[in-house]
């Protein structure tokens, strides 16, 4: 069905892994630059505040609240349409106020813009809440690597772990990255969509590492570098397949998801993007950079007195 997808021969993939992990490695640099200098944008999630949510009975322009809001002295707001063009959901940063006071302001802002508006819901978020959340958030992202770390040592090998390990950090650092570069809301919805590019990339890594581990087996002759790049085309169809129909839905969240969630679709899009190649250029060259060879990846035979015999040794 898919023998269009299949490569003939093998793909020296490998051949501008130099190259492509120098630029990973720079985008990485500029990465942590991006985050020591302008940081990440928290979303009211983290950050605490105040959010409000606007009902009018005809399609209003957030820009038309967000001058109204100005107009009250609320600064700093983020005014979204929510849900259809009639609903408006504005987060006020805890800067600018909180309490009664403050959705009275916001509804004076509200009426001004159409008389017939509705107060439909008012949520406030502590900021002591929020740095919980920020904590924890962060906590899951380093104990997920961690497990993982753990996992792919004893399942695989530890050079293919600090291999895997190593793409993840790449991916995760890469997103975060670009949220701070571009000064994305950062809130739940974007941390959920970056421990799920953990895991994709994480999949996409093990399906490629249980072909070298195969291949490091059952193929006698060959450099370490010859067995990935038999590895990686064995497995791109199904990477490709994989990541066309992840993409195709990931696009259109981004598209027509609304801006409620362009941030997770965002974030999906960057990961599935990095997660791809990193799989090859991070994670694989990585390992062969550690120095693995078949005799890493070849089991332990014990003989019948209980000795440990090398399994390439007649």
């Amino acid at each position: 069905m898919f023998q269009i997808l299949n490569l003939k021969g093998t793909v020296d993939f490998l051949k501008h892994a130099k190259w492509v992990s120098i630029l990973s490695v720079v985008l990485m640099v500029a990465s942590i630059v991006s985050l020591g200098v302008r940081g990440i944008n928290w979303g009211l999630d983290f950050t605490g505040g105040t959010v409000v949510e606007i009902a009018y009975s005809e399609a209003t322009s957030p820009s038309d609240v967000r001058n109204a809001l100005e107009q009250q002295g609320i600064e700093g707001a983020v005014v979204q349409q929510f849900g259809s063009a009639r609903d408006v959901l504005v987060r006020v940063p805890p800067k600018a106020g909180e309490g009664n006071a403050l959705v009275s302001q916001v509804e004076a802002a509200a009426k001004s813009v159409g008389a017939d508006s509705v107060i439909k819901r008012v949520e406030f978020v502590g900021p002591q809440v929020g740095q919980e959340l920020t904590e924890q958030g962060g906590l899951a992202v380093i104990a997920a690597i961690i497990c993982i770390l753990m996992y792919v040592a004893f399942r695989f090998e530890w050079r293919l772990a600090v291999g895997s390990v190593a793409a993840l950090v790449h991916d995760v650092l890469l997103t975060l990255g670009l949220f701070s570069f571009l000064q994305l809301e950062f809130d739940l919805t974007v941390l959920a969509a970056v421990l799920a590019v953990v895991g994709y990339s994480l999949n996409d890594t093990i399906v490629v590492f249980d072909r070298v581990r195969e291949n490091f087996i059952k193929m006698r002759k060959g450099s370490p570098e010859h067995i990935v790049n038999t590895s990686v085309t064995q497995t791109m169809s199904r990477t490709i397949i994989t990541t066309g129909t992840t993409l195709f839905v990931v696009v259109s969240l981004f598209m027509l998801g609304g801006s409620m969630i362009h941030g997770f679709a965002t974030a999906l899009l960057m990961g599935i993007a990095v997660g791809t190649y990193s799989s090859i250029y991070v994670a694989s060259y990585t390992s062969i950079r550690l120095g693995i060879t078949k005799e890493h990846m070849m089991p332990v035979v014990v003989d019948k007195e209980g000795a440990d015999q090398d399994p390439l040794m007649p």
